[in-house]
Order: C-alpha cells, then sequence, then structure tokens
C-alpha cells in the first residue's frame, strides 16, 4: 500500500537528489529516513484524520454494513464486489450498489465512511465526459474518481473514467455502463439525502445540489402515461429514451421524491412544491400496478407505457412496494404471501415468480426487512438464519446461493439472459446489513 503523499513523495526526491552532500544534507537525509520508518510503522499516517466508528466499532452492530465501510476506507471512493472468476468485472462499481451503500453506512451511524462514496457520486456527476444534466451513468470505476485512475484530462478538462477495455486498438465500453436508470438516479438521491443530513452545512449544500440536480433530470421522463420512464439507453451520441415504465423505478422514485421534498422543505419551497407533485406522480402509477386478487404489484409496462408487462411479477417489486407504501396499503401481508406462495425456494426467495431455480439473496433480505418492518419475528429469524449460511468470514454475502439463477429478463440493450451467480454482491450485502441493522431505507428520518 502506498503510504506516503503527493508532498511528502516531493520533499523525499527533492533531499535525495541534492548535489552536494553536505552535513546539513546527510542529518535531512537522515531524518527523512527515519520518518519513512516512522510511518511504515505507523498504519495511522496512510491517512490524514481518523474515521469513526472504526470498522470494528461498525461490526458491532452489523457484519454486513462493515464489509461496506472496509471497501469505501480501501478505495476511497466507488466500491465495487470481489468476482474471483470474472477479474475484469473487479472494478465495476455500479451506481445502484454505491448510493444503497451511502444508505446503509447512514443508517450504521458510519457518516465518513458515507461520505466517501457520496464525495464520488458528487465528482461524477459534475464532471461527465458528454452531459451535463444532473444525470449519472449506471457504472463507474472503483476508486476515488478523482485520482489519476479514476479520471481523465483532456483541453485542460477533468472527465470521469468508465469501464472499458482495449481491444483490437480500440478502447470499448458496454452499453449499459454508459447508460442511465431512472431507478439508479433514485437511490441516488435519496442516498444524498441521507448523507446530506449529518454533515457540515458545506458539504450538506454540495450534496443537495447533486441530489436536486439528478431529481431535475428525472423529472424530464415522466410519461404522459403516468409515472416515470426507464431512463436512457446508449451510446454518448445516440442515446434513446427508454419509454417502457417500471413498477420498481417509480416506487424508488416516489420514495426518493418525497425525502427531497422533506428535505428542503422551508428551504426552497417552490422546489419542494414540484418534488411533491412528482411523488405522487410516481406513487399513482405504482398503484395502477396493483392486482387487487392476487395482491401484487406487476413489473411494469410494455414500450407503448400503457400496457401491462405481467409475464414476469419479480419479487422486489413487491418487497419495495410493502417498505415504501406499507402504511398505504391495504393489506402487506397479502402482497407478502403473494410472494411467499410463488417465489419461496427453501429458507429464501427466488427472483421472480417463475422457473424457481435458486435463491436471490437480495431479494430475501429485502423481505427479512419487510418481516421485521410488519414485526413479524418468527418469519425474519427463518431468513435471518439462512442469510447467515451464504454470509462469508468478510460479511459479505453472494448475489445467489448457486450460479445461473434466472431472472426471466434479459439485459438491458442485449438479448443476454440476465441472471445471478454465486459471487460477491454489493447490493445483496447492503440489504443483508439492513435486515441486521433493521432499518427500513424508505423510511429514514429526513427532517
Amino acid at each position: 500500500m502506498n503510504i506516503l503523499n503527493k508532498e511528502t513523495k516531493t520533499a523525499i526526491h527533492t533531499t535525495i537528489t541534492i548535489p552536494f552532500m553536505t552535513e546539513k544534507n546527510k542529518a535531512i537525509r537522515v531524518f527523512v529516513a527515519l520518518l519513512i520508518v516512522f510511518c511504515l510503522l505507523l498504519p495511522s499516517c496512510s491517512r490524514s484524520i481518523d474515521i469513526t466508528p472504526s470498522v470494528a466499532d461498525i461490526r458491532e452492530r452489523s457484519a454486513a454494513a462493515a464489509f461496506l465501510a472496509q471497501k469505501a476506507e480501501e478505495g476511497g471512493g466507488f466500491i465495487a464486489a470481489d468476482d474471483q472468476r470474472d477479474k475484469a468485472s473487479d472494478n465495476n462499481a455500479y451506481l445502484y450498489d454505491n448510493a444503497l451503500a451511502v444508505v446503509v453506512l447512514v443508517s450504521a451511524g458510519a457518516q465518513g465512511y458515507a461520505e466517501m462514496i457520496a464525495d464520488a457520486i458528487v465528482f461524477a456527476q459534475e464532471h461527465d465526459r458528454t452531459f451535463s444534466d444532473g444525470r449519472l451513468r449506471n457504472v463507474y470505476i472503483a476508486g476515488d474518481p478523482k485520482s489519476d485512475s479514476g479520471r481523465s484530462i483532456a483541453a485542460g478538462k477533468v472527465t470521469v473514467r468508465l469501464p472499458g477495455f482495449w481491444q483490437d486498438g480500440k478502447w470499448q465500453e458496454d452499453s449499459y455502463t454508459v447508460s442511465t436508470s431512472a431507478g439508479n438516479m433514485a437511490w441516488t438521491v435519496l442516498a444524498l439525502c441521507a448523507v446530506a443530513k449529518n454533515t457540515s452545512a458545506e458539504k450538506q449544500a454540495g450534496y443537495l445540489t447533486a441530489a436536486m440536480n439528478a431529481a431535475d433530470f428525472v423529472l424530464a421522463l415522466e410519461s404522459e402515461h403516468g409515472g416515470f420512464t426507464a431512463g436512457y439507453e446508449g451510446w454518448d451520441d445516440a442515446q434513446i429514451k427508454v419509454t417502457y415504465i417500471s413498477t420498481e423505478h417509480n416506487i424508488d422514485l416516489y420514495v426518493a421524491f418525497t425525502a427531497l421534498y422533506e428535505t428542503i422543505s422551508g428551504v426552497d419551497e417552490s422546489k419542494a412544491i414540484i418534488y411533491k407533485a412528482a411523488a405522487d406522480t410516481a406513487k399513482n402509477f405504482i398503484f395502477t400496478m396493483y392486482d387487487n386478487e392476487l395482491g401484487c404489484f406487476y413489473t411494469g409496462t410494455l414500450d407503448d407505457g400503457k400496457t401491462t408487462s405481467d409475464g414476469v411479477i419479480p419479487l422486489d417489486t413487491n418487497s419495495l412496494a410493502v417498505l415504501a407504501l406499507g402504511d398505504e396499503l391495504d393489506d402487506p401481508y397479502k402482497t407478502l404471501a403473494f410472494v411467499e406462495g410463488c417465489m419461496a425456494v427453501g429458507a429464501g426467495f427466488d427472483f421472480s415468480a417463475g422457473d424457481l431455480d435458486g435463491i436471490w439473496n437480495e431479494g430475501t433480505a429485502q423481505i427479512a426487512v419487510c418481516y421485521h418492518m410488519l414485526k413479524s419475528a418468527e418469519k425474519y429469524d427463518a431468513v435471518m438464519d439462512y442469510l447467515k449460511t451464504q454470509t462469508a468470514k468478510d460479511g459479505s454475502v453472494p448475489a445467489a446461493d448457486r450460479d445461473g439463477v434466472s431472472t426471466g429478463f434479459v439485459i438491458a440493450g442485449s438479448d443476454i439472459l440476465w441472471e445471478y451467480n454465486n459471487v460477491q454482491s454489493i447490493s445483496a450485502t447492503g440489504w443483508l446489513a439492513l435486515a441486521q441493522l433493521g432499518r427500513n431505507p424508505f423510511r429514514l428520518d429526513f427532517e
């Protein structure tokens, strides 16, 4: 690990290249050598300030949250999962994962670690290579985007790098990586509202400005059929607006717009009113996707923005609806009963009502949070017992209990089947942390 900052390196370089070996210079060189040894012996020299609570302290509350804090400390910015079978993906830091991690760390009282990730998000928004309308990309490079490996400088302009690779002399990027999902933007707004609560006035202003810029971008996605469409897909010079409407995205947006409304009410009342109306627009759409007979929420619409897509019914459309709308649902237990009846696989749950070919750990942890919120202690304990069997020594959990757990969907912009594998997952670990903490991320106190 490189423990010397740039200023120290410069000082050392200047000292050892002095051409004349005077007695004074000898003394300086001895002092510098002793300083290096001292820093090597003291790990605290590697960072300018200590972050409290420490990772060890966080682990007392939640091993999963401690894992996320450790990741943030190691990278100093965006975090990514370790995929031992696909090292090329190790640097892929998903925006949703990182926004979720911010919410988790705030919930765990780990403000300093949450700010590391939030600062990376703000920098990425302010230094996009093409867009300046508040949008963020779906995936970034893990680590500090302000570092040499995280940014590019061309013609005096600083821009954040995006994941990719060289092939046949050309730089290749993934279409999903450079696209923007409305759901990811919603989680970003929620994360920035959460982290802004307990920080300095200056940083609070920066976080809330970024949150409002992100929210304003989403406002332009409002559909004439109700709700908000799914975002933009494609390369920078040819991005197209996605026209289907996702129930899950609108659940996330309802919560995000509500959080932003509650955060800035009394400060910027005109903007607060706009965000409150947007929250209502998202919520109204959510209820149009509810099937009263089955007690479930459908995935959303087809590309026409009107026809209900009912072929695949995802778990998270229902678990997140319970967490976001619990008090407003006639019977949240009925929705959970639907999930239990159609998606249970042993002690866990599949991604969707379909082939039941494995357990999706992120969604299973979401159900645990639902059980905790509804005070279903016995069911909560049973799910947590299962998740313990999936938890590694470092506190993380894999995306699924086995490889090839299907979702019923394809990856956006492709014909590749969307599946989950038995590899480390930031999002699954984040939801496990919320289950361990007993916190509903949609019911944080933003006042």
